[in-house]
């Protein structure tokens, strides 16, 4: 990947970064781990961010 990004690209990209971190550890416990993961959690390598 380039290292001057687009600005849009740059903020769509970081969005996605957002959307992918982890539940906070408190919403597990408050659930009793009914909640576990996020549902737009998404791996580097298995799926790509569309364009």
């Amino acid at each position: 990947m380039a290292t001057y990004k687009l600005y849009h690209r740059k903020k769509r990209y970081a969005h996605e970064m957002k959307k992918s971190s982890s539940i906070p550890t408190w919403v597990i416990m408050k659930t009793n781990r009914k909640v576990r993961s996020k549902l737009y959690r998404r791996h580097w390598r298995s799926s790509k961010i569309k364009r």
